[in-house]
């Protein structure tokens, strides 16, 4: 009896744990309000997100490409005397052919398409695919290796559906979002979540400013759009936290827009520049500059002729403004500079000695170390990537010239391998006239037409030497 009465205590409590009846079910239903939205044109729970998915459908593509890797194995070791400064060059490294998987979207019906520089970097071939199945080859326009974008370009035979880019600074933690894309190859996967945090800094470059979202997403998404409830992009999906579930990561489409206008425009991206290093102020030095909190970025050092030297900015400055936005932290101040128009003169705001102190300031552009590829299809093209040649990296290389292009990478077979170009190689002249950067190698070098050869003035450490280049 008592062992039967135990039972039956057991049962009802279990049964009532987990909700088992009509009863507890419906009283933990009605326990909890939820509000239908958040403002008049934002629903907050979603009846579905059926309609959306549609919507967008046709707008997000799957990407394929095919790149050549270096194949290491027991007893190989990757051919670059230059360390991890220019990374892996793999000059005389077995080759093998991978391909890899991504997503990106439509931003225009001629065929423009946003994807991340890390799904179609160091591309040999690239195929772009429609939920409709049809396809298209495709070729890089520009990328931003820095902030990880990337705009390529088809050539459709009929007009696209694009997608509307929407307002990301607007975005609200716990706002609903629906990312589309390819993960694992899987095409037009839609998963939704909300807007975990903004501003994120996840380490993957100066000027990090990420949508935290717990939107499932997985290798194979990078590129795509995240989306929000009324159908326009605020993001683009690009990094995942490998050992974390529910942790993605998107690139605001209001950071992206400037970038990808102007890789559209001219096939790369030009900074501002201010002139300074800066530090973090940290509770302990704000007490020292009598600050009631910390904030700004400490100028550890100006440089020399810079835009902030010719400003007035000294050693010790805290900026706590530029350009009539508040600077929160050593990494608020390099995302404002770096979108600040060329050559316009802006307002500094500093403390110094405990006083606040303005400062005009005519902003530079920054010299961009990031590789320029000449493309695949350029008539400039014999088998090279290439990057302007700064102070910083000749001195690294050793040559004695300060104006040319540094070959990163040969391609295996190309003629430029035949020649015996080597990633390092400085190439100052083409055919005896000198070469400023890699635009105006592309341009000599479509001015040669259909030579059979090209004389290239290279040099090598200390040496310099001429090299033929048959042109194929």
């Amino acid at each position: 009896m008592k062992n039967g009465f135990k039972t039956a205590l057991i049962l009802i409590v279990a049964l009532v744990i987990l909700g088992f009846g009509n009863g507890s079910l419906y009283a933990a239903k009605q326990a909890v309000t939820v509000p239908q939205t958040i403002s008049s044109d934002i629903p907050m729970v979603p009846a579905g997100f059926s309609d959306l998915a549609a919507k967008v459908r046709a707008g997000v593509v799957n990407i394929q490409v095919v790149r050549q890797v270096e194949v290491q194995g027991p007893g190989l070791t990757p051919s670059n005397p230059f360390g991890d400064f220019f990374g892996p060059f793999g000059g005389n490294m077995p080759q093998r052919r991978q391909q890899g998987i991504g997503s990106g979207f439509v931003i225009s019906a001629d065929g423009f398409i946003v994807t991340n520089n890390h799904v179609v970097e160091d591309a040999t071939q690239i195929k772009v695919k429609f939920a409709d199945g049809k396809e298209w080859p495709g070729k890089v326009v520009g990328r931003d290796p820095k902030t990880d974008l990337a705009l390529i370009k088809i050539n459709p035979d009929a007009g696209l559906s694009s997608l509307t880019l929407g307002d990301s600074d607007a975005l609200k933690v716990g706002e609903w979002v629906v990312a589309v894309g390819s993960p694992f190859g899987l095409e037009q996967t839609v998963t939704a979540g909300i807007v975990s945090a903004k501003g994120r800094v996840i380490g993957s470059g100066p000027y990090d400013d990420f949508i935290q979202t717990d939107a499932s997403i997985n290798p194979g998404n990078s590129g795509g759009p995240l989306i929000n409830l009324r159908g326009e992009v605020v993001g683009i999906n690009t990094a995942i936290i490998a050992s974390g579930q529910g942790i993605g990561f998107a690139i605001p489409i209001s950071m992206a827009r400037d970038i990808v206008t102007q890789l559209q425009q001219k096939g790369h991206v030009t900074r501002g520049l201010l002139g300074v290093s800066i530090q973090d102020v940290t509770p302990e030095l704000a007490k020292s500059f009598g600050m009631k909190e910390a904030r700004g970025a400490l100028v550890a050092q100006v440089i020399p002729d810079s835009p902030a030297h010719k400003g007035g900015i000294e050693q010790g400055d805290i900026i706590l403004e530029f350009d009539g936005k508040k600077v929160s932290d050593s990494k608020a101040l390099p995302r404002l500079v770096a979108t600040a128009a060329i050559g316009r003169t802006v307002t500094v705001v500093l403390l110094r000695d405990g006083k606040e102190i303005h400062r005009q300031v005519k902003v530079g552009e920054m010299e961009e170390e990031a590789a320029n590829d000449v493309q695949p299809g350029d008539p400039a093209n014999f088998g090279v990537a290439l990057q302007n040649l700064s102070p910083q990296i000749a001195r690294q290389l050793g040559v004695k010239v300060d104006k040319g292009v540094v070959v990163t990478r040969v391609a295996p077979g190309s003629a430029a391998q035949e020649a015996g170009l080597q990633p390092g190689d400085v190439i100052s002249k083409i055919n005896r006239e000198p070469v400023s950067d890699v635009a105006d190698f592309s341009r000599k070098m479509k001015k040669l037409g259909g030579k059979e050869s090209v004389l290239l003035l290279i040099h090598r450490g200390e040496n310099s030497l001429f090299v033929a280049v048959k042109m194929r």
